[in-house]
């Protein structure tokens, strides 16, 4: 994570103003996500209420957009807060680029990558139970450049992206689409055509059924992921819903400054970004970036 810095909250310049009449914050929140039910969302809306920032808007992403800067400064926000998981998080953060007002990031979702990086693996009202009065600590967080827009947590490419069908038939509780999909993402995982890394020294030839990149401060960290057997890619697959792939049998790819990944058979690659499917084609570059909006971080608070 880049360096924090602390910003004032709401208190028109004056640092130590006890007056919260004026501190402006939106919600924006995603009942599809993980844990992100009306009495989850109610809950989120008290603990900030207690800690000063009252939602004085709640929006209902997708189904409201999330706010422009423009809609932002406007307004007056003095805190955005989205409470969703990574995609969620992801749509909300690149609508936000260009507003230089905080964003709280709080765990909605399923995996909460994000939310983990700034606050640690603790629950959204506990997050909330930390913001200082009077001052929020930011960051900029380093991310991945793509030609689809920014990365915040990490890239998957290759045919393993498929188990992300296996994950959504989960979250729609389809037993009968689960067992399907588990099948074809299996069948998928062995057959479909792989991905390699095309720089320098960077694993196998015959490429990866998943590589993934992550963002850090020097550079872009890349992991090609295979499987030997069935019972191998099953297991695999597991992990790739889990979105952890620590476990699995993969190759250390490196640190990179640019990233090249291909797919030999020139058909497009799967694409996830922060979880969420893109149309890949058959060569995808990323680059290091640093985020262009101040995300609140806690994790050196509790």
């Amino acid at each position: 994570m880049q360096g924090t810095r602390a910003v004032l909250a709401g208190f028109g310049g004056m640092i130590g103003d006890s007056d919260t009449s004026s501190r402006r914050c939106w919600l924006i929140c995603n009942a599809a996500s993980g844990s992100n039910d009306d009495a989850a969302v109610a809950e989120v809306a008290a603990a900030l209420a207690e800690a000063g920032f009252p939602p004085e808007r709640t929006f209902r992403f997708p189904d409201e957009p999330s706010p422009a800067p423009e809609a932002l400064a406007a307004a007056g926000v003095d805190l955005l807060v989205v409470f969703g998981g990574d995609g969620t998080t992801h749509s909300v953060v690149e609508s936000a680029v260009g507003w230089d007002g905080p964003l709280l990031v709080l765990p909605g979702g399923t995996m909460n990558m994000l939310a983990k990086r700034l606050h640690g693996d603790v629950a959204a009202t506990d997050v909330v139970g930390r913001l200082a009065p009077g001052r929020l600590r930011t960051t900029r967080p380093p991310v991945i450049a793509t030609r689809h827009g920014m990365a915040l947590t990490g890239v998957l490419a290759g045919p393993g992206t498929v188990w992300n069908e296996v994950r959504e038939a989960m979250r729609a509780a389809n037993v009968l689409g689960v067992v399907a999909t588990t099948r074809e993402a299996i069948a998928w995982s062995v057959k479909g055509p792989k991905v390699v890394c095309a720089e320098v020294d960077c694993g196998r030839e015959d490429g990866y059924a998943a590589i993934t990149v992550t963002p850090n401060p020097t550079g872009l960290e890349a992991n090609g992921y295979y499987a030997d057997t069935l019972g191998d890619f099953a297991g695999q697959g597991i992990a790739l819903l889990n979105r952890d792939f620590r476990d699995g049998p993969h190759d250390e790819l490196g640190k990179h400054t640019r990233l090249r990944l291909v797919c030999p058979d020139g058909e497009p690659m799967g694409l996830l970004i922060d979880g969420e499917p893109f149309e890949g084609g058959t060569e995808e570059q990323f680059h290091p970036a640093t985020l262009e909006v101040d995300l609140v971080t806690t994790i050196d608070e509790s």
